[in-house]
């Protein structure tokens, strides 16, 4: 299930070099199934691959896993640091690193607990540069879109690259919890149209969410309704002539049931969401389950890929038409799958 011998890895910045892949012991597995725990494993499995002297320590980690035990391992780091920030060092891409982590802690998650499952695998082209568009949902951590790009890896052997929203690189509640770049390192590019257009002309396959954060926003109440699309995604599939592939995700509204999101707290935290709802409780006692999310069953239906491309030249008008049949033929297929009675929880 789990790869042990991962390929040799050649970490960027003249890191040394590691022979051994990362090895489970009975911590790690305790880690796997207890939620607070998620965010050791992310952290240990990077140490292993890494010099990381500013990171978690033992009895930090250790902390992490008794009710408010989280905000003592972050006064105990702070302190060691020296009452400061760890350090972030500018670090790029490194595929191989990619690959362990998806075969050494993606693979268990995907497979075991979020059940992931790709259908119509017929419509996945061989290769090549495109953009995945799916609907984005849950406002948790963005498991959807990660368990997606783990199931297209073992499919098809493709390293896909997340469009992240630029919390997740920089906010200060990420830099203590999650490793220095992590985001960055594992392939991730920021949501901004500078980085968006660089990675489309660099033709990587990209995962998109057309609703950007309205999916996730949208809450509970709203759950499979898709909001709006954002157009930006079809003016550079038409600019650069990169097809688009449709995707529908059932079962990532079950990531983080019941919520309502809190715009005021929002806007104050600066969080891409602010959710609210009777998982809550079990977040303030622990802060480390901020990268857990509720079991459920991820289905990924694969839709014919959309080739037909138009001049980049069309009027903004026209090219917010088109986006909007396009949220109506996706929405269409999710009524349809739902009106099916897909199980999701069992």
């Amino acid at each position: 299930m789990i790869n042990q011998q991962s390929e040799t890895l050649i970490n960027s910045h003249s890191e040394p070099t590691v022979n051994q892949g990362y090895k489970f012991n009975w911590f790690d597995w305790f880690c796997l199934w207890y939620p607070p725990g998620w965010l050791i494993l992310f952290n240990r499995h990077w140490q292993h691959y890494h010099q990381d002297p500013d990171g978690w320590n033992w009895l930090e980690y250790l902390l992490f896993l008794i009710p408010g035990g989280f905000y003592l391992a972050f006064l105990s780091r702070w302190l060691r640091l020296g009452c400061r920030s760890p350090r972030i060092e500018a670090t790029e891409f490194n595929p191989s690193y990619q690959q362990a982590f998806r075969a050494e802690i993606l693979a268990p998650i995907v497979q075991h607990y979020f059940r992931g499952e790709l259908q119509q695998v017929e419509n996945l082209p061989s290769t090549g540069p495109m953009i995945v568009a799916m609907n984005h949902a849950g406002m948790s951590f963005p498991w959807d879109f990660i368990s997606l790009g783990y199931l297209l890896g073992e499919t098809r052997g493709w390293v896909a690259h997340p469009i992240a929203e630029g919390s997740l690189f920089e906010h200060p509640w990420m830099v203590w919890w999650l490793p220095p770049k992590w985001s960055q390192v594992l392939g991730a590019v920021r949501a901004e149209f500078s980085d968006f257009e660089a990675a489309v002309a660099q033709g990587k396959i990209l995962l998109y969410a057309p609703e950007g954060l309205r999916g996730p926003l949208k809450g509970w109440r709203k759950r499979y309704q898709l909001q709006k699309f954002n157009v930006s995604f079809l003016q550079l599939s038409d600019r650069y002539h990169i097809p688009i592939l449709p995707v529908v995700c059932i079962g990532s509204e079950n990531l983080h049931p019941w919520t309502i999101n809190l715009k005021g707290l929002q806007k104050l935290t600066k969080l891409p969401f602010c959710p609210i709802s009777p998982l809550m409780f079990a977040l303030i006692l622990f802060p480390s389950m901020g990268v857990w999310a509720m079991r459920t069953r991820l289905r990924y239906f694969i839709q014919p890929m959309e080739t037909q491309l138009s001049s980049d030249s069309q009027e903004r008008k026209v090219v917010y038409q088109r986006a909007k049949q396009f949220q109506q033929r996706l929405q269409f297929r999710v009524n349809e799958l739902l009106n099916k009675n897909l199980p999701v929880l069992e």
